[in-house]
This record gives C-alpha cells, sequence and structure tokens, in this order.
C-alpha cells in the first residue's frame, strides 16, 4: 500500500477543520462552501475566524492539487470560494 503524501494526510486529519468526508469531490459550489463553512464553525482548534478557516483549507486543497485538478474541477472550487464568500456577507447584512 503506497505511502500517502503529506498533504493528504493534512487533508484527512487537520487540526483546523474536521472536514465532510468527500468535500471536494461534489459537484455543486455553494455545497462545498456549506460544508466547509459547517466544519469551521463546529471546529473549536481552528486558529483565525471561521471564514479565514474555511478558506485557508479550500486554497490549501487547490493549491496542492495542482496540476492534477482538471479545468472544471479547479473552476468548480474557485466558485466554492466565492461563494463561501457570499455565505459570511449574508451574515453580515
Amino acid at each position: 500500500m503506497p505511502k500517502e503524501k503529506w498533504s493528504q494526510e493534512v487533508t484527512k486529519h487537520s487540526n483546523a477543520l474536521d472536514l465532510e468526508e468527500g468535500v471536494f469531490s461534489k459537484n455543486d459550489p455553494g455545497e462545498i462552501a456549506r460544508s466547509l463553512k459547517r466544519s469551521a464553525e463546529h471546529n473549536e482548534r481552528r486558529k483565525g475566524t471561521v471564514l479565514q478557516s474555511a478558506m485557508g483549507m479550500l486554497t490549501f486543497y487547490i493549491n496542492r492539487a495542482g496540476d492534477n485538478l482538471s479545468k472544471a474541477d479547479r473552476d468548480k472550487l474557485e466558485k466554492a470560494k466565492d461563494k463561501l464568500r457570499a455565505l459570511f456577507e449574508e451574515e453580515r447584512a
């Protein structure tokens, strides 16, 4: 069995967030954003704000996946960033 890369280990067992299984493979950017927001809100070990934690994990995943992400997946995850920001803006309004 091949050893996991450090980034896979961080994604699965990060102190920052306890992620929903398969969150980054969801088809709807809004679902991804809502899942990350829920994870960040329910994790007391996070450093920074809920938005910072959720956005940080999403950015981390995008950066670590790098060239292995298809254009469609990268676009979907970039849209999830916009949806995540919008969720927090709605709360402030």
